[in-house]
């Protein structure tokens, strides 16, 4: 009897599909999540997370290793490595070449100013009484993955995009995000908006903001584990860290009450671990009171833990200011899955978790190890370029703007002059290239109309959007760096600066690692077929092989 049961299943496995056991538990296994967790570390580079491996506990980073799928040589393959460019490659699976986003700021050649990338005139701050926050996803040119899900559901997945700085929750979010939330310090401490998504705040998010949570991490900041453990990191109290107003030495404790007026009143959280944690308050509370992942259409929660960049412009790369905050994020990380797995359940989410950009150690930190580094001096840099101009010409207004490691020509300048955008063009192109700690300079023409096998030239051409790019482009070389001589900064196209996590984690992830080279412009692609959605038309379509079958 047992055999003919088996050779019915068999029979029905084979014929109607439909209607056995075997199809039934292939179904489950790909069942569309009802919410997808997309998680951006600012500023963390891929040896982070081995780096202080021995210190996590086993519920978050690990964890995600563990029992998720490990893309060890994930890459961005674009410049500039910046927060703004990084959070809308992420979540439109293109680069700026194509998504318009070329950097933080940038000048606009309309305009002839330097323009916030989320800046818009034409909406109102909500939730604030400052009038600076009029920030908006217009200058993003393509559609999001969230975008593309909000389109396919009619509306119904929601989207919700959460961070410390407006240009991660505005950029991840996309253009029919259902909220972007970030957090205005100051004198204020809360969660803050514009008119583009709503015209007041939800009833939740004032209760959260009335709370006055955001006090309770206005306390004091040691290091989570006996200090002397810290062995990962450089002593406490170095040359190489800038700190805070008010505190001499840049050592722990942190009395942050104290600190607080001197340091931009609540603003000082950001460069704490403690703005991540709040960051993950206020994202948990949107959890529960959007109800998400609670219907049949997926929804999308979008977190971006930004305190880490803080940490790390101000500290350093090897600081113990930094170590702490990884290790203390790591807590962060656990707890997040935990309240995910309770209100959600593992089966219904995938989480996914790289970063914007790396960063490079402090130049004067690699010179005292006997690594060969340099700081580039912009203000040198532009006064030379135009003391050269002035030699040629006889005006240094034949360049318009130096920024962003681009050249914007004034073209009236040059009809007035009786000159060639070419001929200006190559004898700008001749002085780059004989100056000291520039890599590489290619002209608009190049960037434009060249194939090029190298790659910083390709890293360049992806960088450069037709109509926001210069006329000139160029990159520094290895180690070079353009912050102040504290702390650590990033942007370029090497290493410390692209290789970036990448974890899968949830449903329809298998287990593994992966060691093949990998680019964060396939998250989308990756994203969209977990959830059976149309990958949009501008993003790579090249998925990740990470998906149960």
């Amino acid at each position: 009897m047992k055999y003919y049961t088996f050779i019915l299943a068999l029979f029905f496995s084979i014929v109607m599909p439909g209607y056995t056991l075997f199809s039934q538990v292939s179904q489950n296994e790909a069942k569309k999540p009802k919410l997808i967790v997309g998680v951006v570390v600012d500023q963390m580079r891929y040896d982070y997370l081995t780096k202080f491996s021995n210190k996590y506990g086993e519920g978050g980073f690990k964890k995600l290793e563990r029992e998720g799928h490990n893309f060890k040589n994930n890459y961005l393959n674009y410049v500039p490595t910046k927060t703004a460019p990084g959070h809308a490659s992420i979540y439109t699976g293109t680069t700026p070449s194509v998504h318009g986003i070329i950097n933080n700021s940038w000048y606009n050649k309309k305009l002839k100013k330097i323009e916030y990338c989320v800046n818009d005139p034409n909406v109102s701050p909500v939730g604030t009484g400052s009038k600076v926050e009029r920030h908006s996803p217009n200058n993003l040119l393509v559609e999001t993955i969230g975008d593309a899900n909000t389109i396919a559901t009619n509306g119904k997945g929601k989207t919700i995009s959460i961070a410390l700085k407006s240009r991660a929750a505005i950029l991840s979010g996309g253009k029919k995000a259902d909220a972007a939330y970030w957090f205005r310090g100051k004198g204020q401490g809360g969660w803050i908006t514009s008119s583009y998504y709503t015209e007041q705040l939800p009833e939740w998010v004032r209760k959260f903001n009335e709370s006055e949570k955001v006090d309770i991490y206005l306390d004091t900041w040691n290091t989570l584990l006996p200090i002397e453990s810290y062995t990962e990191s450089t002593r406490d109290n170095t040359s190489f860290e800038r700190g805070f107003n008010g505190k001499e030495k840049v050592t722990f404790p942190y009395n942050l009450k104290a600190l607080a007026p001197e340091n931009g009143n609540y603003d000082i959280l950001k460069y704490t671990p403690f703005g991540n944690s709040l960051t993950l308050d206020f994202a948990l509370a949107a959890l529960e009171n959007e109800a998400l992942g609670k219907d049949e259409f997926t929804d999308f929660l979008l977190i971006s833990f930004s305190s880490t960049d803080y940490i790390g412009h101000n500290f350093g790369v090897n600081a113990i200011e930094t170590e702490d905050a990884y290790l203390r994020l790591d807590r962060d990380i656990e707890r997040m899955l935990l309240e995910l797995n309770k209100k959600v359940g593992k089966e219904n989410y995938t989480l996914f978790l790289t970063a914007d950009h790396g960063a490079l150690e402090n130049s004067n930190f690699l010179k005292s190890e006997g690594i060969a580094a340099s700081y580039f001096k912009e203000g040198s840099f532009k006064s030379d370029l135009k003391t050269k101009m002035f030699a040629l010409y006889k005006d240094v207004n034949v360049i318009e703007d130096i920024s962003n490691n681009q050249i914007y020509f004034n073209k009236e300048k040059i009809k007035e002059l009786g000159l060639t955008v070419e001929e200006l063009t190559k004898n700008i192109l001749i002085f780059l290239n004989d100056y000291p700690m520039i890599a590489k300079a290619l002209s608009r023409k190049q960037i434009l109309s060249q194939e090029f096998t190298s790659t910083k030239a390709q890293y360049i051409q992806k960088g450069f959007h037709k109509e926001r790019g210069g006329d000139i482009y160029y990159v520094l070389e290895q180690n070079t760096a353009v912050y102040a001589q504290s702390g650590s900064g990033h942007g370029s196209l090497y290493e410390y600066d692209s290789h970036i996590p990448l974890l899968f984690y949830g449903a329809r992830i298998k287990k593994g690692e992966t060691n093949e080279r990998t680019y964060s412009t396939s998250i989308v692609a990756t994203i969209a077929e977990i959830i059976d959605l149309k990958i949009p038309d501008t993003a790579s379509n090249l998925s990740l092989k990470c998906i149960k079958l």
